[in-house]
């Protein structure tokens, strides 16, 4: 019996520090990614070391953690389904022995802790340690500044707490949540996150719908339209016509007056806006027939099967809604994994529940950089700032965190949420489960109904050759506020 114990032991302890090295290395690779892609980003500084200098590289690294945490948070349910199906596929196989249960359950439960750690810790500190300065009085350097920023953290939690206990208060009022009050660890934090994971659902409500329609235009910016009823060459003509018109007259600025300072640089602005245009015109003509011809209805087929399908997938999940109480999402506490198929058609299934997943998750970027609202976020290569890195990384982990928690939501996949992803309160109502998918299903019909209307407005112009006369904004002149037909200023 002791040499079955010792065995027994020996196994869990082999089996944790397999557990420990594939998780290491999973995040090792997200941390290279996120690193790469943040540096491309980030705006170069000077090779002198120097205070801030330091601080910035700290926050850089704090970035790092938590854009890779957010991967993290983004490949956690796609590989949990697809390490159910390759366990049913492959039961008994030797080299899948480590993809088990407890693996599964260990990921879900690192991603939580860690998004944790950088949404309420590391991003906060990476804020305030890039913006602090020290106390006034106090001798500068980075002691000064790391201790402003854990006085603004500490000042920081106890105004969340404060806001935290007296929601709570407010809503529940029996004597049981009166007596949680008092528990830090069991009741604020899981509370908070679950307040955090209701707004990051309706982040990605109100981000994904505008996405799906934004990402055609995306796409069409990237690939080569097809040329249907047009003339490049007469555009191109165009446009190298008004390119030397503004030219001339930038030219001719130094010695004009009115066109000194900002109605200057106005005109190199609008220069370059034309230039701009010339090229796409002069790429669209370079482009093979496959490419204009083929490859581009292909990509706007994937993309419009990809937004059908979900929300087809959304509307069966409201009527499963109405009559299956088993369709709301809920948690998992079964360490086991690979003994069921929780989709229909099995691997298939299993595939596009993964890709309208990552789907979903792309469009509700492009959604979140298409409002007006976080336009200021958009980074930009080799000259974003720190501070703008910083939100950036929130926002793409508030929006990962929450990939999940929609996913099983809207129906996308049946595959229970796993560790503290399944505790979320909100999670057990019925009519915000209901309301959820009802807006969902509604606001993305109509944005993909306004989307192509308006394409199908724009393309109508375009045939009938309506759109030559919107080429381009005209700068308006001092004197007269207009342009002539050519480009050249007209006189009193």
């Amino acid at each position: 019996m002791e040499e079955d114990d010792v065995t027994i032991r020996e196994q869990n302890f082999h089996s944790q520090v397999r557990e420990y090295i594939i998780c290491f290395l999973m995040f090792a690779v997200l941390y290279i990614v996120s690193y790469c892609i943040i540096t491309r980003y980030k705006r170069k500084s000077d090779d002198h070391e120097d205070e801030d200098a330091v601080v910035n590289r700290i926050s850089l690294y704090l970035c790092t953690f938590t854009l890779a945490v957010s991967g993290g948070a983004v490949f956690l349910l796609p590989f949990s389904i697809i390490s159910n199906e390759i366990l049913l596929s492959f039961p008994r196989n030797y080299y899948i022995q480590w993809l088990n249960g407890s693996l599964i359950h260990g990921l879900w439960n690192l991603v939580s802790l860690f998004s944790n750690l950088c949404l309420f810790i590391l991003m906060p500190f990476a804020f305030f340690f890039l913006e602090s300065e020290g106390f006034a009085g106090s001798k500068k350097g980075i002691k000064a500044r790391i201790l402003e920023t854990f006085v603004m953290l500490f000042l920081l939690a106890l105004l969340i707490l404060g806001i935290v206990w007296v929601a709570s208060a407010l809503i529940d009022n029996d004597a049981a949540s009166k007596e949680s009050l008092y528990d830090l660890w069991e009741f604020y934090l899981p509370y908070l996150y679950s307040c955090i994971s209701l707004m990051g659902g309706l982040l990605l409500l109100m981000c994904t719908p505008v996405g799906l329609s934004r990402m055609f235009t995306v796409m069409g910016q990237l690939l080569v339209k097809p040329t249907i009823l047009e003339d490049l060459d007469e555009q191109i003509y165009c446009i190298h016509l008004q390119e030397e018109a503004l030219q001339r007259r930038l030219n001719g600025s130094s010695s004009n007056i009115y066109f000194r300072g900002g109605f200057s640089h106005h005109l190199n602005k609008e220069l370059d806006n034309i230039r701009n245009q010339r090229n796409k015109l002069e790429r669209r003509k370079k482009a093979s027939g496959w490419e204009k011809n083929l490859l581009y209805p292909i990509v706007m087929l994937i993309l419009l099967a990809g937004t059908t399908i979900s929300v087809i997938m959304v509307a069966l999940n409201i009527l499963y809604l109405l009559v299956d109480e088993t369709a709301m999402p809920k948690g998992s506490t079964d360490r086991s994994i690979g003994n069921t198929s929780l989709s229909t058609f099995g691997v298939a299934q299993a595939v596009l529940e993964i890709i309208l997943m990552f789907y979903l998750m792309v469009s509700s970027v492009v959604g979140f950089y298409s409002l007006r609202v976080f336009e200021g976020l958009i980074p930009r290569k080799d000259d974003t700032t720190m501070t703008t890195i910083i939100g950036c990384c929130v926002s793409i982990l508030v929006l990962s965190s929450a990939l999940p928690v929609m996913s099983r939501t809207l129906g996308i996949t049946r595959f229970d949420l796993l560790g503290d992803f399944g505790r979320f309160n909100w999670l057990g109502n019925f009519y915000i489960v209901l309301s959820y998918n009802l807006l969902f299903a509604v606001v993305t019909t109509l944005c993909l109904v306004r989307k192509f209307t308006s394409a199908v407005r724009e393309e109508l112009l375009k045939a009938l050759g309506l759109d030559k006369l919107q080429l381009s904004n005209s700068p308006t002149d001092p004197e007269s506020g207009k342009l002539s037909a050519n480009g050249h200023q007209k006189t009193l």
